[in-house]
C-alpha cells in the first residue's frame, strides 16, 4: 500500500510533464517592406467595417486579429511624400469567420486621393479572400493555428494586390523610392516618369521567382531594396520586382 501511495505522485508528475506546450504565434509585422509614398501631405486610415457577431467571435480566437493586422500594415506602408493633398484609406471589409466547418476570410481596402484644391483626385480598391476547411480536432490551439494561417494568407494577398492596384490605377500619385521621401522629391524634380512605382517588393502567385532563388553575395533583393532585413519568420520575404502576372503593365 505504501508503494502505491508513493507511486501516485510520480504518475501525476509524469502525466503533467507529457503535456505539450501551447503554441506561440509571432505578430504579422510587415514594417520591413518599403513604404509606398503617396503624393499627399496626410494619410488617414479608417476602419469602416463592423463585423457580425459570428465574425467577431471568430476573430477573437485569431492570434493575429485581421482588422488590427491590416490597419497596422496600411499605416506602415502607405506614407505621405509631402506634397499638398490628402489620402483616405478606408477598410471596407475585414473578417475571418467559421461557416459550417469552413474558415472564410476577406479584406477590401479603398484608397481615395485628393489634391489640396480638390481639382485632382484618384481612387483604387483592393479586395482579397481566402477559405479553408476548419480543423475537426476540437482543440482550441488547432483552431487558433488555422485562423492565424488564414489571416497570414489574406495579408500576403493584400500586400500584393494593394500595391498592384495603386501602380495600375494611380501611378502619377505615387513616388516610390528605396530611400524615402527626400529621394522621392529629388527624383520628381529630375522628371523620372511622373513618380511611378520603380519596383514592387512583392511576390507573385505561383510561377514567379522567390527570394530563395535570387540571392547575391548573401544579401536578398528585398534587403537591398528596403535597407531593412525581415527577421520575422511569421511573414514571407518578398522579392522586389515581382508581383501579379500583370504587375507593371496596363490591362
Amino acid at each position: 500500500m505504501k508503494r502505491l501511495v508513493f507511486a501516485l505522485p510520480l504518475l501525476m508528475l509524469a502525466s503533467c510533464g507529457s503535456t505539450p506546450p501551447a503554441p506561440s504565434f509571432r505578430p504579422l509585422d510587415y514594417s520591413y517592406l518599403p513604404p509606398i509614398l503617396l503624393k499627399v501631405s496626410q494619410v488617414n486610415v479608417v476602419n469602416a467595417y463592423t463585423p457580425t457577431p459570428s465574425q467577431a467571435q471568430t476573430a477573437a480566437m485569431d492570434p493575429a486579429p485581421p482588422a488590427d493586422t491590416l490597419i497596422a500594415m496600411l499605416k506602415q506602408r502607405l506614407q505621405p511624400a509631402g506634397q499638398p493633398g490628402t489620402a483616405t484609406v478606408t477598410v471596407q471589409n475585414v473578417y475571418v469567420d467559421d461557416v459550417n466547418g469552413t474558415l472564410t476570410g476577406a479584406m477590401t481596402v479603398d484608397l481615395n486621393l485628393a489634391s489640396a484644391n480638390g481639382h485632382s483626385t484618384g481612387f483604387t480598391e483592393a479586395s482579397v479572400s481566402a477559405s479553408q476547411t476548419a480543423p475537426d480536432s476540437g482543440h482550441a490551439d488547432d483552431m487558433r493555428a488555422a485562423l492565424y494561417g488564414l489571416t497570414k494568407r489574406l495579408m500576403t494577398q493584400m500586400n500584393v494586390q494593394l500595391q498592384y492596384e495603386i501602380q495600375k490605377n494611380m501611378p502619377n500619385w505615387v513616388s516610390w523610392t528605396n530611400s524615402g521621401a527626400s529621394a522621392a522629391s529629388a527624383s520628381e524634380a529630375a522628371g523620372d516618369g511622373g513618380g511611378a512605382i520603380q519596383a514592387a517588393p512583392l511576390t507573385a502567385p505561383p510561377g514567379v521567382a522567390t527570394v530563395s532563388g535570387a540571392k547575391s553575395s548573401g544579401t536578398s533583393a528585398a534587403t537591398a531594396a528596403s535597407g531593412q532585413t525581415n527577421n520575422n519568420k511569421a511573414v514571407p520575404t518578398y522579392l522586389p520586382g515581382a508581383g501579379p502576372a500583370a504587375l507593371g503593365s496596363a490591362q
